[in-house]
C-alpha cells in the first residue's frame, strides 16, 4: 500500500494520542501542523539534504534552537513510524547546526541586589500573584507547578509543599480546528512529583493564611479555578518594570533559586531533587560552573597527590 507523508503523520499522531499526556500531544500536533506538514505533507519521505534545508529554513525564520530541535524529534518519529508501516525505507541522517547556536550559556539569574529588591517589595505588598512569585524564589518551582498549588498541598505541620500537578495552557491545532484549554496534569517528569520544604519566612506567611483559606482553592488565584501561567508571567514582567529590574523570563526565578543554593554550597544531589530534575547531570550542566579559583585548587590538589 502506498502512503503519503501526510497520511503517515496522521496515523502517527493517532497512535501517539493513546500514550502521551494531553499537553504532549498538543505540542506534537502544533509542531507537525505548523512546520512539518507544510514542508513535507504532499510528498514521501524526505532525504538528508531536504531535512537539512528544512532546518536551515526554520532557523532563518527566527525559530529558537529548541523549537527546531523539538520539531526534528517529531519528524524523526514520523519517519520511523512510516518505515515500520512500510511506507518508505529506514533513513539514517545527520543534521548540522551553526556552532554559535550550540554554545551553552549560563542561565539568566537575578543579581543579589535585584533579588533583595524584589523580595522586599513582595514582603511589603501582599497579593496572591505576589505570593506565587515569593513561593518560586523560596522553592524553585516551575510556573505551572505554582499555578497548580492548592492550599491542601501545603502541609504546615510537616513544613512541606507537596508538588503533584502542573497547569498548562494547551493549544489544539487539529484538522483545521483551533482552540485552547487549561489543563491540570501530572508534572513534567516522575521526579517532578516531590516534597519541597517551606522556609521559615515562607512558613510564617503561609501558616495564618492556611487557617482561613478553602483547601480546594488554588493559592495564586485564590479561587476554585487556577490562574493561567501566562497571567502570572505578565504580572511578573509588570512588577520588574515597576521596580526598574531588567525584564527576564519567569523561569529566571527558578534559576535564581538554584544558583543561590549552589553558591551556598548545598549538596548538588539535594538541589537536583529540590528542582525535580530527572537526573543530577541536568543540575550540574545548568548551574555548576567552576571559577578560576576552583580550577587552581583542583590542579594543586592533583599535584600534591603526585608528590606523595
Amino acid at each position: 500500500m502506498s502512503y503519503t507523508f501526510h497520511q503517515v503523520a496522521s496515523a502517527w499522531k493517532a497512535d501517539k494520542r493513546q500514550w502521551v499526556k494531553k499537553s504532549t500531544y498538543a505540542t506534537y500536533t502544533q509542531l507537525t501542523n505548523n512546520y512539518i506538514l507544510p514542508r513535507f505533507g504532499d510528498g514521501q519521505s524526505p532525504d538528508e539534504a531536504a531535512i537539512q534545508a528544512f532546518v536551515n529554513d526554520l532557523l532563518g525564520r527566527g525559530l529558537s534552537l529548541k523549537t527546531v530541535q523539538d520539531t526534528l524529534v517529531v519528524l524523526r518519529n514520523i519517519l520511523r513510524f512510516g518505515s515500520r508501516l512500510g511506507a518508505w525505507p529506514s533513513l539514517e541522517y545527520t543534521v548540522h547546526f551553526p556552532t554559535r547556536l550550540l554554545q551553552k550559556h549560563a542561565p539568566d539569574v537575578l543579581s543579589r541586589s535585584q533579588q533583595i529588591k524584589l523580595l522586599n517589595h513582595l514582603r511589603e505588598h501582599f497579593s496572591f500573584p505576589n505570593l506565587g512569585i515569593l513561593i518560586c524564589l523560596h522553592s524553585g518551582l516551575r510556573i505551572g507547578e505554582i499555578c497548580a498549588l492548592q492550599w491542601r498541598d501545603l502541609d504546615v505541620a510537616a513544613g512541606v509543599i507537596h508538588v503533584t500537578k502542573t497547569v498548562q495552557r494547551i493549544y489544539i491545532h487539529d484538522d483545521g480546528f483551533h482552540d485552547y484549554s487549561l489543563s491540570i496534569d501530572r508534572p513534567k517528569t516522575a521526579t517532578s512529583v516531590r516534597d519541597v520544604p517551606v522556609t521559615r519566612e515562607l512558613s510564617a506567611l503561609l501558616r495564618p493564611l492556611k487557617k482561613i483559606m478553602q483547601e480546594q482553592h488554588f493559592i495564586v488565584s485564590n479561587d476554585e479555578k487556577p490562574m493561567e501561567p501566562r497571567y502570572l508571567r505578565d504580572h511578573y514582567r509588570r512588577l520588574l518594570r515597576q521596580l526598574d529590574i531588567p525584564v527576564t523570563r519567569f523561569h529566571t526565578l527558578r534559576h535564581t533559586f538554584a544558583t543561590r543554593c549552589i553558591e551556598s554550597r548545598c549538596d548538588y544531589k539535594t538541589v537536583s531533587v529540590l528542582l525535580g530534575h530527572s537526573n543530577i547531570s541536568t543540575t550540574l550542566n545548568l548551574y555548576v560552573h567552576p571559577g578560576l579559583d576552583e580550577k587552581k585548587k583542583a590542579v594543586e590538589q592533583m599535584l600534591r597527590r603526585l608528590s606523595l
